[in-house]
């Protein structure tokens, strides 16, 4: 049995193009405004940012169960697939676009900065859950391949240690590793 993403979204209810359905308070806006305003509150210089979002609810198991684990990989590719099909829209609007100059006006210059914006943040979100990092898109990919070819090892690995992934992110984010 096919299983779409249309499907999936008409199921759910769930709008998968808006944006504003996946921002978290806390995840999306406060802590990265903390994050990055607070240390520059105490003189130094600004942070780095870190937050998340609402994920979109899928039960992976009637994913598994009607479209086998190529479906549950294709729904772990969907929201990287989303950022760089993003970037990809991005980077042909700063082609078309002329560089702006100081005779521009505020919005054009803002406009052009948005857009450059959208390109640098959604090609280092999608480069970024791509990783094989236990609860990123790209550990979730690679357990269900690894299921799909009946390594279980792999899988286990990666289901025993997703509740460890976020402690490899700052660990890297917030030492001297993120300088390599």
């Amino acid at each position: 049995m096919h299983i779409s993403m249309v499907t999936i979204q008409q199921k759910m209810q769930v709008g998968f193009i808006n944006p504003i359905v996946h921002v978290d308070l806390v995840g999306t806006i406060i802590v990265p405004a903390s994050m990055y305003f607070i240390p520059m509150l105490l003189g130094g210089e600004s942070g780095f940012l870190f937050g998340w979002a609402k994920p979109v609810p899928v039960n992976m198991a009637t994913v598994i169960k009607n479209a086998g684990y190529n479906g549950a990989m294709q729904v772990d590719l969907a929201g990287i697939v989303y950022n760089f099909t993003l970037a990809v829209f991005a980077s042909i609007a700063i082609v078309a676009m002329d560089k702006p100059t100081t005779s521009d006006g505020l919005e054009y210059i803002f406009i052009y900065l948005f857009v450059f914006q959208l390109l640098i943040i959604n090609v280092v979100l999608g480069v970024f859950n791509l990783l094989p990092i236990p609860q990123f898109d790209g550990a979730h990919v690679v357990m269900h391949l690894a299921l799909k070819h009946k390594i279980n090892s792999v899988a286990e690995f990666f289901y025993k240690n997703e509740k460890y992934g976020i402690i490899i992110v700052f660990l890297v984010l917030m030492t001297p590793l993120k300088d390599y």
